[in-house]
């Protein structure tokens, strides 16, 4: 089952359980899943609506550290019952132990083709952001390859 379809069935779930936050939160994905491909004229696949969700949860947890800055706990709160709910759609999360595997393997890659400083970074980058897509925090393997170099 395409994954657009398993939360277009969640979203009947939601209703007929009278899941207003969840049914809410799961809207909000398809429009924005709906808006891409509207943008794209295509129909996403399934690595493209998991993009989707990254940008969502990424929007919302940047919205959790302002409203918690702002002493505004119920909006941060909400926030985060967001991030959980859409978190169910993310592949599974990958290791440390695969993720440190996965960027030695990109380094030594990289390093074979003559690269150095930035653009070592860039090529290990390239090579990772497909591989790791929705089942690593790209920021963190950045942190992870700069601190190898």
């Amino acid at each position: 089952m395409k994954l657009k379809d398993r939360i277009t069935e969640d979203m009947k779930n939601a209703m007929r359980a009278k899941a207003a936050a969840r049914l809410s939160t799961i809207r909000l994905l398809l429009a924005a899943i709906k808006q891409r491909e509207i943008d794209e004229r295509k129909e996403l696949s399934d690595a493209d609506v998991v993009a989707v969700i990254e940008r969502m949860v990424k929007q919302r947890k940047d919205s959790i550290t302002q409203f918690t800055a702002g002493n505004r706990p119920d909006l941060a709160d909400a926030e985060r019952a967001e991030v959980a709910i859409l978190d169910e759609y993310m592949p599974q999360k990958m290791s440390d132990a695969d993720i440190d595997a996965a960027v030695d393997a990109a380094l030594d890659a990289a390093r074979n083709t003559g690269a150095s400083g930035p653009a070592l970074m860039g090529k290990v980058m390239a090579v990772l952001k497909p591989a790791l897509a929705g089942r690593a925090d790209m920021a963190a393997v950045s942190a992870r390859v700069k601190a190898r170099i």
